[in-house]
């Protein structure tokens, strides 16, 4: 006969590891943006006097009634009044000191904006865009965040048709072929990167040329639409977001 298990209530389980059920949950969205020919991310003053001076990325605190998800379009919507960016999960954070406040694991998101052509909110006045490059020290350990970020996109632009997400809806292989090399911060073949771009075909040709720019004109392309991709929105509520 099967010995019966000793079953415990979530109740009980809860006060016997009380330690464990008081640690905080936050996101971190690294949003990229693309200007001048530079990658750029989104910044805020840190409001921590432990942090005084320092920039940090754009997080908070998940809510009891929120996913993860939710939370970071939350953080992305209060910030920046936008609701249609992509997004894509990144990597979780858990060092024991990387909050000064108590123990914060936070996941960290990174999200791609077409800065020219989209409104943003920019309802804060610490609110800025920073060359990435330009970058070396943030509150927190969000200099590891957004480096980790960066990776995870410098891994997926040759496979991935992520980097459209940066650009506007028709772009020419020039300004496409600088924005890869902003991103990988490399200079790049003109011929070997057409190349590599024509074989994943992922472009369609517009027949139409550029106008009113400095230089030759150049074809137009467009990303085939199939290859647009957006992660979907939950609604949520939305209040001030802070740094985590």
């Amino acid at each position: 006969m099967a010995k019966e298990l000793n079953l415990k209530t979530a109740e009980i389980e809860k006060i016997s590891h009380i330690d464990y059920f008081n640690i905080a949950i936050s996101v971190d969205c690294v949003i990229f943006g693309y200007d001048n020919k530079e990658l750029k991310v989104l910044l805020i003053k840190s409001d921590l006097e432990d942090f005084s001076g320092l920039y940090s990325l754009l997080g908070d605190l998940v809510r009891p009634d929120e996913d993860l998800e939710t939370a970071s379009y939350r953080v992305l919507i209060d910030r920046t009044g936008m609701d249609d960016v992509y997004l894509e999960q990144v990597h979780t954070f858990g060092s024991i000191g990387r909050h000064p406040s108590g123990r914060v694991i936070t996941t960290a998101y990174y999200s791609l904006i077409d800065v020219k052509h989209h409104k943003m909110q920019l309802n804060h006045n610490e609110l800025h865009w920073h060359s990435v490059k330009d970058i070396q020290r943030l509150a927190f350990d969000h200099k590891a965040i957004l480096d980790t970020c960066l990776n995870r996109l410098r891994q997926q632009v040759m496979e991935h048709p992520v980097v459209f997400n940066l650009l506007p809806e028709k772009f020419s292989l020039r300004e496409l072929q600088e924005l890869y090399q902003a991103i990988l911060d490399i200079d790049l073949d003109r011929r070997n990167f057409r190349k590599k771009i024509a074989i994943k075909d992922w472009l369609v040709d517009l027949n139409e040329m550029e106008d009113d720019v400095p230089h030759r004109p150049g074809k137009l392309y467009k990303l085939k639409p199939e290859f647009r991709k957006k992660t979907t929105l939950q609604k949520s509520s939305v209040r001030q977001a802070d740094a985590y």
